[in-house]
């Protein structure tokens, strides 16, 4: 897989949770110029802020999370479904407003989500956090066809059973029955490595990922088709 990135100007967001850590460190070796940005995007201007502070950039990771919750549909509180919806598809929305017309007029731009397959396959006591990763998908979706006419690629990796400190961490890992579920829930047998999934990320940033628009690449060792 041709991943060259080097001198690419490539903003991640989170760059200290979920993917962000691996996603800097890969991007980073591959040559890219990597803005690592921190901040909470809560606050309505963060996202915009964020932009602007990392002047022109190639590409936009939109890397976004939150824990999920395991609460029934009738149990989940208004509380815990606006949290889902602040934190990981307001900003979605809002990073993109910012990022998109500097890259429609030079023609030329990548955008990239981190999300998740939770949408792609029911999961029991996941209904807040599935309903929140899957508006984002279906606005990733409705965007990249929307900006392809202007040659600025908008896609998405919906990713489950990746190695990550967000959902992830050793000691999930470590649990006994954590492994037995690997065994007979995921088909791969394993989680996908941070590095794996990284790789990909950086492949869809660059030039050989020309075609792609509007697409959902499932990343979960073929938990979800």
């Amino acid at each position: 897989m041709l991943a060259d990135i080097k001198g690419k100007r490539i903003l991640v967001t989170q760059a200290d949770a979920f993917m962000g850590p691996a996603l800097c460190a890969t991007l980073a070796r591959l040559g890219a110029d990597v803005v690592a940005d921190s901040r909470s995007l809560l606050d309505a201007q963060a996202p915009a802020a964020a932009l602007d502070e990392a002047g022109s950039i190639d590409a936009l990771i939109a890397n976004l999370a939150l824990p999920a919750s395991s609460s029934t549909a009738v149990a989940a509180t208004d509380a815990e479904w606006r949290a889902a919806f602040d934190w990981m598809v307001d900003p979605l929305q809002r990073l993109v407003r910012a990022a998109l017309p500097p890259m429609m007029e030079r023609r030329s731009g990548k955008i990239l989500l981190m999300g998740s397959a939770s949408p792609l396959r029911g999961m029991k006591l996941r209904s807040t956090y599935a309903a929140a990763r899957g508006a984002q998908l279906a606005y990733i979706q409705a965007v990249g066809v929307e900006c392809a006419p202007h040659n600025v690629q908008v896609n998405a990796i919906a990713q489950n059973f990746v190695e990550n400190p967000t959902y992830y961490p050793p000691e999930v890992q470590a649990n006994p029955k954590f492994q037995e579920r690997l065994k007979w829930e995921v088909p791969l047998g394993r989680l996908v490595s941070p590095e794996e999934d990284a790789m990909f990320a950086a492949y869809l940033c660059s030039a050989a990922a020309d075609c792609f628009v509007g697409q959902i690449f499932p990343m979960c060792g073929g938990w979800a088709k």
